[in-house]
């Protein structure tokens, strides 16, 4: 008995060492191919996966098999993940069960190696911005397959219809194409293909979930489309009739705007003070002051400055621009002090409510980010706000200017700078009123800096001012979904901010014409990447900072996740403040090849 005993705890033991150095094995490659994966993307501190840690038990987001062999789960939801998912990584995890990456910003074209892994049940990677086609080879045991609101093209794969224990399928907000494939699956419970490019109607049976209650028996589903050129006959009669409507809206205004104008030209003196020749022309910002309301200029605590409206009117004026709320200048009064001067226009408040609007951009200002509201003036006719004057000029004089007049281009590390100041800037805005504050008017012309390139944000909480879309005035910056709800928001102040992060990387204004139609920067970058994998899309300036070549990447993937089309993809600026201090020059000059770079850009 004692001999059967020995010999069969020794055919234990022979096995054991058997399997155990192959089970050790696999799970060590199973390690490494989510090294690799994670040291290919930019990610945000949640994957805290140090190789020097237990895969199974210290790793976010990971699960292993009940006896530690294999890894199970990838469950990275929301994780900050930029960019493309390269081959032979998650690939080679062959006993994963589920995939959970959604609501990222990962891009490109979705590996065939993830969707095939034949132990593969659920997929979840909705939410990111996938492009390319749906793989074909999938694997046979999938359950539930999630791939919604990417971009991805090309048709639905026929192979979908072997998926024998498919219960769940969504496909909705792509861009995919052709015709509908017979979808009689005997699992399949849920089905969405809407906002896609699709012909036909979708076959199937058994009680399914199509964007409605239950249905049962055998079903054609009609599949809501995205809007084609078939409803353009419809729609261009209503297209006419608000553009007639418009123009007259619009010469009544002019007209009425004439009359004020005229009227307040007639009662008030001009501007007074002398213009040197090399300045840009001056224009009167007290015409509309009628002469009892002229010492009425309201001073916030706290404010050194020590004149009055009379002072304000007799200083030599400077046009510094002109832009989405009305004119700027820059004021030098008598006594060498210099100050800025923004006349609004087309106000639509009454005074109470300007005053208390006024107190809100005040209170905004407080951060070293924001340039901070010193005085405003009210009257029926002109409303006038009083700010710091920043030495520096703004952002989009030193990027696009002439560099032979403005000096040294900006290098990188001062970009970073700037740009991380005003992100702070806008952070702090969007933090305020229970954070439901917004900019609403963010370009690199609203970068102010000082004399050590430090970058303030200006014109913010200007909005409820206006009487009119703002966006129109500010092409290039505009998010997509400003085109039909004219309504702003926090994250379309993020889509702003982006652009100011490819005009930093690119060096090139906002919009871009002559480029095959391609009108705004982040168009032509994707153009540029997706069909030349070139580092020409980056300043050439920027391209002797050899050691910077990686965190040029890195930011160029943020600023990619920025401009996403679909809002709820962009992150927060709190984020995006978070991402560009992990991002930001260091002092290391360690840095991978051009090559291996940028193999890694956003698609």
């Amino acid at each position: 008995m004692k001999i059967h005993s020995f010999v069969f705890v020794r055919f234990l033991l022979f096995l054991l060492l058997l399997f155990l150095p192959q089970s050790f094995a696999d799970l060590n490659s199973d390690k490494q191919a989510l090294l690799d994966f994670a040291s290919t993307l930019y990610h945000g501190r949640k994957v805290n996966w140090d190789p020097s840690t237990s895969v199974c038990t210290s790793w976010t987001g990971i699960t292993c098999t009940p006896d530690g062999y294999r890894v199970l789960t990838v469950r990275l939801p929301g994780a900050r993940l930029i960019g493309p998912i390269p081959a032979n990584t998650l690939g080679k995890l062959d006993a994963l069960n589920t995939l959970s990456l959604r609501s990222n910003h990962l891009s490109g074209n979705l590996p065939s190696d993830i969707l095939s892994l034949p132990s593969l049940h659920l997929v979840y990677l909705q939410h990111n911005n996938f492009s390319g086609i749906i793989p074909s080879s999938l694997s046979p045991r999938l359950n539930n397959l999630d791939l919604s609101y990417n971009s991805f093209t090309g048709n639905i794969p026929a192979s979908i219809q072997n998926l024998t224990h498919l219960s769940g399928l969504n496909l909705q907000n792509n861009s995919l194409s052709g015709s509908i494939p017979d979808l009689n699956l005997p699992k399949l419970k849920y089905l969405n293909l809407s906002y896609n490019h699709l012909t036909g109607s979708a076959s199937v049976q058994f009680p399914l979930r199509f964007l409605l209650p239950p249905l049962t028996h055998h079903l054609h589903l009609t599949i809501p489309q995205k809007p084609k050129g078939s409803n353009k006959k419809l729609r261009k009669g209503i297209i006419v009739a608000i553009a007639i409507g418009g123009f007259l809206f619009i010469l009544f205004l002019i007209m009425a705007l004439c009359c004020l104008k005229r009227k307040g030209r007639e009662g008030s003196g001009a501007l007074q003070g002398n213009v040197g020749k090399s300045e840009k022309p001056r224009e009167d910002f007290g015409s509309g002051i009628q002469e009892a309301e002229k010492n009425k200029l309201v001073f916030f605590e706290a404010c050194s400055y020590n004149f009055d409206l009379e002072d304000l009117l007799r200083a030599s004026a400077e046009v510094l621009g002109k832009g989405s709320y009305g004119t700027t200048y820059k004021a030098i009064l008598e006594e060498g002090m210099t100050v800025v001067v923004k006349r609004l226009k087309e106000v639509v408040i009454g005074k109470k409510e300007f005053e208390q609007r006024m107190e809100t951009v005040r209170r905004l200002g407080q951060h070293p980010n924001v340039i901070p509201l010193r005085a405003y003036y009210y009257s029926k006719d002109e409303k006038l706000m009083v700010y710091d004057y920043m030495t520096a000029g703004n952002l989009s004089r030193l990027l696009h200017g002439n560099m032979e007049a403005e000096g040294t281009p900006l290098d990188w590390r001062s970009r970073v700078k700037i740009l991380l100041g005003a992100a702070n800037g806008v952070a702090h805005i969007h933090s305020e009123s229970g954070g439901k504050s917004i900019h609403g008017n963010i370009k690199s012309s609203n970068i102010l800096l000082t004399e050590d390139l430090q970058g303030y944000i200006s014109d913010f909480g200007l909005t409820p001012l206006m009487g009119f879309p703002v966006p129109s005035r500010s092409p290039g910056y505009r998010a997509p979904e400003l085109f039909e709800t004219q309504k702003f928001t926090q994250k379309s102040d993020v889509y702003s901010f982006g652009v100011l992060l490819l005009e930093m990387l690119t060096g090139k204004a906002a919009i871009q014409s002559g480029h095959d139609d391609v009108d705004d920067l982040p168009k032509w970058v994707q153009s540029v990447v997706r069909e030349e994998w070139t580092a020409e899309v980056f300043d050439i300036k920027l391209m002797s900072y050899s050691s910077m070549e990686e965190e040029l990447v890195q930011m160029l993937q943020l600023a990619m996740a920025c401009v996403n089309t679909v809002p709820e993809m962009r992150p927060s600026m709190e984020e995006v403040v978070t991402m560009m201090e992990e991002i930001r020059p260091s002092d290391s000059g360690n840095s991978p090849s051009s090559a291996e770079i940028y193999k890694n850009v956003i698609d």
